[in-house]
């Protein structure tokens, strides 16, 4: 039932928003240049790697030793204001559409990450990852990676399709009222460095 709906809900999406969807295209190409399009390998369901699509938010500007710079340098007020809103988001529809993601479950985060995490923290991986989730609606970027990933696992072990329209209805909340887009001090969120959990279970203590 939640595929279907994943399904019926990202046509309806994909149709009813193409044109503000080629609109920000038109703009990204015109403002940011090629590509359009944000394309990073992620962890799927099982951790299967899929490719995550994004509007481009940032330029690839690089300082005098080649080096590109921080995002904090790169990301233009056009590109703050697509984060501002989620609008970088909607290419994510696709992934939705082709069964790499779904609309609500943990947010899929860096292939690096994964041997960071604790066993408690690899089962949001049990789950498919989606485009919004119950981290997402309880902080987003302003938690600490040890509250979101304690939140992604709550989801895991309680998901239901009533859990999942409530966040789809609390996502929209959020958006309007532009809560979490940033982290202090980070444009988003900083990296995660695992914690010393990891090194006691890697110990065995």
């Amino acid at each position: 039932m939640k595929r279907i709906i994943d399904i019926l809900l990202s046509s309806v999406l994909l149709i009813i928003l193409l044109p503000i969807i080629l609109l920000i295209g038109f703009l990204v190409r015109l403002k940011l240049g090629s590509p359009i399009l944000f394309k990073q390998e992620r962890p799927g369901l099982f951790e299967k790697p899929f490719n995550l699509y994004k509007f481009r938010s940032m330029t690839d500007e690089k300082d005098k030793y080649g080096q590109i710079l921080p995002d904090e340098q790169r990301l233009t007020p056009f590109g703050a204001f697509l984060r501002k809103y989620s609008l970088d988001e909607l290419p994510q529809l696709y992934n939705v559409l082709k069964g790499d993601l779904s609309l609500v479950g943990p947010r899929p985060l860096l292939m690096e990450y994964l041997p960071l995490y604790t066993r408690e923290q690899a089962k949001r991986h049990l789950v498919k990852p989606g485009i919004t989730g119950w981290a997402q609606v309880n902080g987003r970027n302003t938690l600490s990676w040890e509250e979101k990933f304690e939140l992604d696992v709550w989801y895991v072990h309680h998901r239901s399709l009533y859990l999942d329209f409530k966040i789809l209805w609390l996502t929209i909340k959020k958006v309007l009222k532009k809560e979490g887009v940033s982290q202090n001090n980070h444009v988003t969120m900083e990296k995660f460095q695992g914690n010393f959990e990891l090194e006691k279970e890697n110990n065995g203590l």
